[in-house]
C-alpha cells in the first residue's frame, strides 16, 4: 500500500511532516503515571457522584436558596470541574492514539473505559440543572463567589432543565449511549479511516488510504483528480451498508431522546446546544439564501477557467487554477501561517513556534488515521492538532484554522471546565479569524495570477462553508424527518444526498457529477444533532469580527482575547453585542456575505484582466 506522500503532486516525504507526541505527559499506556491517573479518575468520579447525593443536588421544590444551599452548589461545582478536567485530559491522551491509528485495540479499549466512567459524570449536569432551576441561578450567585463566577453556564443549565427527562432516565441514557450512539460513531470512524482505494493514476495504479485519495482533489493534474474522483465512487459504496446502519442508529436514538425531552425539533436542540437563538439562525439563513446565486456564479466562472463549457464538475471543486503555483512544502505552508499571524500579534505568531517545538501537530495522512482536521484541548494551555496535509495553499489555510482553535484554547486556560463548555458555533470564532488573517496577508502583497490563485483557494473554502454545508443541513433535516417513521437504506441515503446537493449547489454544479456518498465520509453526520451549520455561523461571524478589527485594531485586540475566553459563558447574541454586532439582524449576515461577494467580483475582474476570460463588458 502506498501513502499519499508517494503519489504525484504530494507534499514532501512523510518523515518531514510532524507527528504529535504526548510522551511528556505519560510515556505509554502501561506507564505508572497513566495507570495511576486512570485509577484516580475512577475514584474521583465515584466521589463526585457521592457528593451530589450527600448534598441532595437534584430537582427539589422551588424555594429561596439558603447559605447552605449555596455552599453545596459551590462544592459540587468545584468537584465537577476537577473531575471533568481529569477525564478530559485522559480522553485526549488516549484519543491521540486512536485518531492516528484506529487499529490500536488497547487505545480503543481504554477510550471506551474512559467514556464509561464519563457516563457517570454526564448526567450530573442534568441534576445540577434541575437544582439550579429550582433555586435560581442569580439568587445562588449572590451567596457565593464560586457560583457568581459560573452564573452564565448555570443560567443555561436552568434553561436546559425545562428540556430534560427524569433523573433516572438521564442516567440510563448516559450509560446506554456508550453502547449506542457513541459506539456507532466510533464504528464509522474506524471503517472509513481504514478504507483504501486503487487510483488509476497516469503513471499506473496505486493503492492509497482513502483520506490520501481525497487529498488528490486539489492536485494540479486534471487526470489525477478524475482518477481520484472515480476511485472514491468505487470505494465508498463498499462501506455504505455499515455506515447506513450507524447513521440510522444515531439519528434514531436522537429522535427518541429529543421527543422524551420535549424538544420541538432536532434543530431546536442544536440551537440550544450552540447558544444561538432561533431569530439569529433565521436571519443568517435568509442572508445565505440571497447569496447563493452569487456563489453559484463564481462556480461557473471557475468552470470556464478550467476549460469547462457549463457548470463546475464535482471533481474540480478544489482544483487549483491553471495559473496557480505548484504545491508547497510543509515548511512553506507553516511560514505562510506564521507570517500572517505575526502581522496580527506576537503571541499569535509564537503559538505556531510552540506547536512545532512541543510537537502538538500530526500532519501526514496515513492508513488508519481519521480524516479531516481537528484541534483538541489537552493539558493546561496545550492542544493537539490533527491535519491531513496535502501540500496545497488550502492545506495551509486549514493549518491556520486549527491553530486558531489552539490559540482559543490558550485563552480558556484560566476558565474552568464548566465555563469552557464551548458551543460549536462560537468555538469556530478564532479559527475563522485566523484563516482570514492568512488570506488578507496574502491579498496585501500578491498581484496578478498569484492573487487570483489565492482568491480561488479562499472562495473554495467559502463555497464549502456556505453552499456545501447548506446541502448537509438539507440532508440532515430530511434524514431526521424520515427516521421518525422508519430506517433508511444506503440507496435512499444516496438519493437524499443528491437531492440536497442539487438544491444547494443549483446551476453552479454539474449535477451529473454530484457525490452521493458524502454522507458516508463526513463524521459530522454521526452525532446526535446538526453538527454542520455552526461552521457557517463561525465563518460569517468571523468575517464580521475581522471587519471590526480592520476598523480599529487596537480596540479590537484589547477585547478579543476576553471574548474568546467567554465563549462558553455567554450566548451568541451577548458575544456579538460585546463588539457592537447585532447577530439577530439579517443585515449583519448580509454584510459578512458581501465580503465574499466582493472577493468574487475581484476574482472575475482579475481573471478577465489577465486574459483568462473573455471580457463580457461592452
Amino acid at each position: 500500500m502506498t501513502d499519499l506522500t508517494d503519489a504525484p503532486g504530494a507534499a514532501d516525504a512523510s518523515d518531514e511532516l510532524p507527528r504529535w507526541s504526548a510522551a511528556d505527559v505519560h510515556d505509554s499506556f502501561t506507564a505508572r503515571s497513566f495507570t495511576d491517573a486512570m485509577e484516580r479518575m475512577a475514584s474521583d468520579v465515584d466521589r463526585l457522584v457521592a457528593l451530589f447525593d450527600d448534598h441532595g443536588v437534584r430537582a427539589v421544590e422551588p424555594r429561596s436558596p439558603t447559605a447552605a444551599d449555596a455552599d453545596a452548589t459551590a462544592a459540587v461545582i468545584e468537584a465537577y470541574n476537577a473531575t471533568a478536567r481529569q477525564v478530559g485530559e485522559l480522553r485526549a491522551y488516549t484519543y491521540a492514539t486512536v485518531a492516528t491509528d484506529t487499529r490500536h485495540e488497547q487505545a480503543q479499549a481504554l477510550l471506551s473505559e474512559i467514556e464509561t466512567r464519563d457516563a457517570k459524570v454526564t448526567p450530573l449536569l442534568a441534576r445540577l440543572a434541575d437544582w439550579v432551576a429550582s433555586l435560581g441561578a442569580d439568587e445562588l450567585a449572590v451567596l457565593h463567589p464560586t457560583i457568581g463566577d459560573h452564573v452564565g453556564p448555570l443560567r443555561r443549565l436552568a434553561v436546559r432543565a425545562e428540556r430534560q427527562m427524569s433523573e433516572s432516565e438521564e442516567h440510563l441514557y448516559a450509560e446506554l449511549a456508550t453502547t449506542g450512539s457513541s459506539a456507532w460513531s466510533r464504528l464509522q470512524r474506524e471503517i472509513t479511516s481504514q478504507l483504501t482505494a486503487e487510483v488509476a493514476l497516469p503513471d499506473g495504479p496505486v493503492t492509497m488510504p482513502i483520506n490520501a485519495v481525497r487529498g488528490l482533489a486539489s492536485h494540479g493534474d486534471p487526470a489525477v483528480r478524475q482518477a481520484a474522483y472515480e476511485a472514491e465512487l468505487i470505494a465508498w459504496p463498499t462501506v455504505a451498508p455499515v455506515c447506513a446502519a450507524a447513521m440510522n442508529a444515531i439519528k434514531g436514538e436522537a429522535n427518541t431522546v429529543n421527543r422524551r425531552r420535549g424538544w420541538p425539533s432536532p434543530l431546536d436542540a442544536s440551537l440550544y446546544a450552540n447558544s444561538v437563538s432561533r431569530p439569529t439562525y433565521d436571519a443568517m439563513n435568509a442572508a445565505i439564501t440571497s447569496s447563493l446565486p452569487t456563489i453559484r456564479g463564481w462556480m461557473r466562472t471557475k468552470a470556464r477557467l478550467l476549460g469547462h463549457d457549463g457548470p463546475l464538475p464535482w471533481r474540480d471543486l478544489f482544483a487549483p487554477l491553471p495559473v496557480a503555483p505548484g504545491g508547497i512544502s510543509w515548511q512553506e505552508g507553516l511560514r505562510l501561517v506564521r507570517d500572517a499571524f505575526a502581522d496580527y500579534s506576537g503571541p499569535l505568531a509564537s503559538l505556531v513556534d510552540r506547536a512545532v517545538a512541543e510537537r502538538w501537530i500530526d500532519a501526514a495522512p496515513r492508513d488508519g488515521k481519521v480524516g479531516g482536521a481537528f484541534c483538541m484541548s489537552f493539558v493546561e494551555d496545550r492542544s493537539l492538532v490533527l491535519l491531513n496535509w496535502s501540500g496545497t495553499v488550502d492545506s495551509a489555510q486549514i493549518t491556520a484554522h486549527e491553530l486558531g482553535h489552539a490559540y482559543h484554547n490558550t485563552q480558556l486556560t484560566h476558565r474552568t471546565p464548566l465555563q469552557r463548555r464551548l458551543p460549536m458555533a462560537l468555538a469556530e470564532t478564532a479559527s475563522i479569524f485566523c484563516e482570514t488573517l492568512v488570506v488578507e496577508a496574502g491579498l496585501k502583497h500578491l498581484q496578478g495570477a498569484d492573487r487570483l490563485a489565492l482568491l480561488d483557494v479562499d472562495l473554495q473554502t467559502s463555497a464549502q462553508v456556505v453552499v456545501d454545508i447548506r446541502s448537509r443541513v438539507l440532508f440532515e433535516t430530511e434524514l431526521f424527518a424520515r427516521r421518525q417513521r422508519r430506517t433508511l437504506g444506503a440507496g435512499e441515503l444516496h438519493e437524499m444526498m443528491r437531492e440536497a446537493q442539487a438544491d444547494a449547489y443549483g446551476d453552479g454544479l454539474d449535477q451529473s457529477t454530484a457525490h452521493p456518498y458524502m454522507w458516508i465520509l463526513k463524521p459530522h453526520y454521526y452525532s446526535s444533532h446538526f453538527y454542520n451549520w455552526p461552521y457557517t455561523y463561525g465563518l460569517l461571524f468571523g468575517l464580521g469580527l475581522f471587519a471590526r478589527y480592520q476598523d480599529d485594531p487596537e480596540r479590537f485586540q484589547a477585547g478579543y482575547d476576553d471574548l474568546l475566553s467567554r465563549a462558553g459563558m455567554d450566548s451568541a447574541e451577548e458575544l456579538g453585542t460585546a463588539f457592537g454586532l447585532d447577530v439577530t439582524d439579517e443585515a449583519f449576515w448580509a454584510a459578512s456575505l458581501s465580503v465574499i461577494g466582493e472577493r468574487i467580483a475581484q476574482y472575475e475582474t482579475l481573471a478577465t484582466d489577465l486574459g483568462l476570460l473573455q471580457d463580457p463588458r461592452p
